[in-house]
């Protein structure tokens, strides 16, 4: 009984109506509990308030966990610096097991507090409490407090360090940060805003101490579970169990089971991996894509775990470039793609046609659309219209990995009906990620976000002073657009926000500057033997309480 009355005590005054909404059907419980967490509640509680009985714990099954082993994952080990300037997920995956986040969003979508004890929002959604969890400390052997906090909020709000936190995070003004005491710190927004604690997981909102001067190859210093023990740039990176680390594990001693990680870079040429996987050189293969996917899928002793994803691959265009800043070039375009054929070469159909927005079928708020058709003839009148009668030649770049070769390729050959003549750049993911917010003409990946609020405004929005974000890869700035965003992200109801989406949508096919022509799910291979494994639609690798059975 004592939960339950903390929990009524606590709620905000919007979780009554969601669970009406529950009970007459209009939500699943998954959606119930997605939103009455991100509203400060925690599982636990949201599970009471929605039942009165606590949900019963899954056993422990203490006896099968084993100490010890290494697991050797297949992956990019890029150039680092400041994580709050991380563009990729590959450097994240492999600093996150030093360095770790105020929430954390699971398997499931569901967003819990991780470095945060709790927090609790207004009726408004436009002022947080954030409870910093108490008895942590950095690897140093420094305290973890608010005032690491509060440094963290002002190097993501620094224009000078470049993060995309500062365009995510665009309700939030440096001076509005509170800190109340040694563990409590106080937000206090611009405009309301109901994504906050998923922002909170975003992968460049890594926590670092106050004392950090900006590289975390030099300066390794987290409170997650593993130490940097070597960081080679596009070789290898290996990371040792931490002895201290602040959670405990079902076996009652502290986590992680295992002892050591090793991430190798094996280039970019997808057999590597699968041949590196086979011959048992690596545990693990990062983000396979649908190639390698299909290669091992059969392979004994392997498993491959899969989630349903928002994860797609922006066809990007840069809107203050021309030919591109003509919106008649970039309809073109986008009736130059032939969707289910990218999706058949690219993904072997494995994920669901989009309709050139970037809100998916696995958001709460997404909004049905009838799929564009192939239309090479209504491209070619468009590109007379805007000035170009015998067709127009590009280039399109993009990196070596995954399905951008082949969605490269294919939209090379479906776009010569319509009148582009199309160059392909294909370069490797380094000399990519150097370049992808500048090139006229890309395939960017964009990785799955829990709630469709949450790509708009890393991609489609603007600085304090009305510049384009520094994810903002189009440099599409839309005032009407932007304006229906800020709605929806302080709209709580799903059906309102729903319909909020679906005016956003249809000003990002007819306006935008990138194309979406599928969702992928996601694939997560690793050796049998590891257990405590699952596929995170957002690729992100959660070591903390994996085991090998075979240690």
């Amino acid at each position: 009984m004592h939960i339950l009355k903390r929990t009524k005590r606590n709620v905000h005054p919007y979780v009554p109506e969601l669970r009406e909404q529950y009970r007459n059907g209009k939500v699943t419980r998954r959606e119930f509990l997605r939103m009455a967490t991100l509203l400060g509640m925690s599982v636990a509680g949201a599970n009471v308030f929605l039942d009165g009985k606590q949900a019963a714990a899954a056993p422990m099954m203490r006896q099968d966990i084993k100490r010890g082993g290494t697991m050797t994952i297949a992956t990019r080990v890029p150039r680092v610096d400041h994580p709050a300037r991380f563009s990729w997920i590959e450097g994240v995956n492999e600093f996150r097991q030093v360095c770790e986040y105020l929430t954390r969003t699971d398997w499931d979508n569901i967003t819990e507090p991780w470095l945060l004890e709790s927090w609790e929002a207004n009726e408004t959604v436009d002022e947080w409490t954030l409870h910093v969890r108490q008895g942590i400390k950095f690897n140093d052997g420094s305290d973890f407090t608010a005032e690491d906090v509060v440094f963290n909020f002002q190097q993501w709000l620094d224009p000078d360090v470049g993060s995309s936190m500062l365009g995510l995070m665009s309700y939030l003004q440096p001076t509005n940060i509170e800190m109340v005491d040694d563990y409590t710190v106080k937000l206090y927004l611009d405009v309301p805003q109901i994504g906050v604690p998923e922002n909170l997981f975003h992968y460049p909102a890594m926590i670092v101490p106050k004392t950090f001067e900006g590289d975390l190859t030099r300066q390794p210093i987290g409170t997650g579970p593993f130490l940097l023990d070597e960081y080679i740039e596009t070789e290898r990176a290996v990371f040792v169990r931490r002895e201290d680390y602040w959670r405990m594990g079902a076996d009652g001693d502290p986590l992680p089971y295992l002892d050591k990680l090793v991430f190798v870079d094996l280039g970019e040429e997808e057999s590597a991996r699968i041949a590196a996987l086979q011959s048992g050189q690596v545990d693990n293969i990062y983000n396979p894509g649908a190639d390698v996917w299909q290669a091992v899928k059969d392979l004994p002793g392997i498993n491959v775990y899969s989630a349903p994803t928002a994860q797609t691959f922006h066809i990007r265009m840069r809107v203050d470039q021309p030919p591109f800043d003509d919106v008649r070039v970039r309809q073109a375009l986008k009736k130059c793609i032939d969707r289910q054929k990218m999706l058949d070469l690219a993904w072997f159909g494995e994920g669901v046609l989009g309709h050139d927005s970037a809100v998916a079928p696995v958001h709460p708020e997404y909004c049905s659309k009838p799929i564009p058709a192939y239309d090479p003839e209504g491209a070619k009148a468009l590109l007379a219209e805007a000035g170009y009668p015998d067709g127009l030649e590009v280039e399109l770049s993009t990196q070596q990995a995954r399905a951008e070769p082949a969605m490269a390729q294919s939209l090379k050959e479906t776009a010569a009906a319509g009148g582009f003549d199309i160059k392909l750049n294909i370069l490797p993911s380094a000399q990519y990620w150097d370049v992808w917010t500048e090139v006229p003409l890309g395939i960017t990946i964009w990785a799955h976000r829990p709630l469709g609020i949450i790509v708009p405004a890393l991609a489609f929005t603007t600085d304090a002073e009305g510049n384009p974000g520094p994810w903002n890869e189009t440099r599409w700035v839309d005032e009407e657009y932007i304006a229906l965003l800020r709605q929806a992200e302080s709209t709580l109801e799903v059906e309102a926000r729903r319909a909020i989406m679906c005016q956003m949508e249809d000003i990002e096919a007819e306006r935008s500057g990138h194309g979406i022509a599928f969702f992928t799910s996601v694939w997560y291979v690793c050796h049998e033997r590891f257990q405590g494994v699952r596929a995170h639609p957002t690729n992100y690798d959660l070591f903390d309480e994996v085991w090998d059975a075979e240690a």
